[in-house]
């Protein structure tokens, strides 16, 4: 065994023990392992890992260890987190309400509470989706790419933590896709939807959408407002399209 130093930013102390945050932590490691393996086995997923200096200058995560390095890991800048585009979600069961937020966006986004996290970091990696999880263990899965450890408990705060993580505001197409099954909704002729909505509605609105997978109808009536303003607030901007 061999010892190097690591020093954390705030910003992920709370994946540390109490005791080694905010400290300079002396840790153990294995020969020939590599500054991600001992990050993590620190605490810290690499999905949260922005950038790490070694002794003074940038190192990847791929890098080897050695005796004496002076590690320092940092968060992700605001915004630089990484991601494919079309920029595509896979949540994890506990975070349902956040992604129906995020498909109000416009932003296809999976979350099924039968997927266990082998499934939902192959779905993530063969779709090249971000994982969201508030499970640290399923952000250092190996074959996890890209990912973000959520730390709000509701999902209007969930959804601003996002938009400082990932450039929601900028790639966001709202109320494109279906809330109920994920798939892109169709504008809908009223007269081929005369059955399916109730009268008043058919006699107030003129436009709607269709879902081609579940058949739900959509409109835009009060509701649209009051989802653009909790939207807008969580986003930082005036107002949501």
């Amino acid at each position: 065994m061999s010892a190097a130093t690591f020093t954390f930013a705030p910003e992920l102390d709370l994946f540390l023990p109490r005791e080694q945050r905010g400290a300079t932590i002396v840790h153990e490691y294995a020969r020939a392992a590599t500054m991600k393996q001992a990050i993590e086995a620190l605490g810290v997923p690499h999905t949260e890992i922005g950038r790490i200096t070694v002794n003074g200058s940038a190192a990847t995560l791929d890098r080897t260890v050695r005796e004496h390095d002076e590690v320092e890991v940092f968060t992700h800048a605001p915004g630089a987190a990484p991601f494919e585009t079309p920029l595509a979600f896979v949540a994890d069961a506990h975070l349902g309400g956040l992604g129906r937020m995020l498909r109000m966006l416009g932003f296809d986004t999976i979350y099924d509470n039968a997927l266990n996290d082998p499934q939902i970091a192959d779905i993530a990696s063969i779709e090249r989706r971000v994982v969201l999880t508030r499970d640290r263990e399923l952000l250092k899965r190996r074959d996890v790419m890209r990912g973000a450890f959520v730390r709000a408990l509701k999902p209007e705060k969930q959804l601003a933590e996002m938009a400082q993580r990932y450039p929601l505001a900028e790639h966001m197409k709202p109320f494109a896709l279906c809330l109920h099954c994920n798939l892109p909704l169709q504008p809908a002729d009223p007269s081929a939807v005369a059955a399916k909505v109730p009268e008043r509605i058919q006699a107030q609105y003129r436009q709607f959408m269709h879902c081609p997978g579940c058949d739900r109808i959509y409109w835009e009536g009060s509701h649209w407002d009051r989802m653009r303003s909790v939207l807008a607030q969580a986003l930082g901007i005036d107002a949501v399209a």
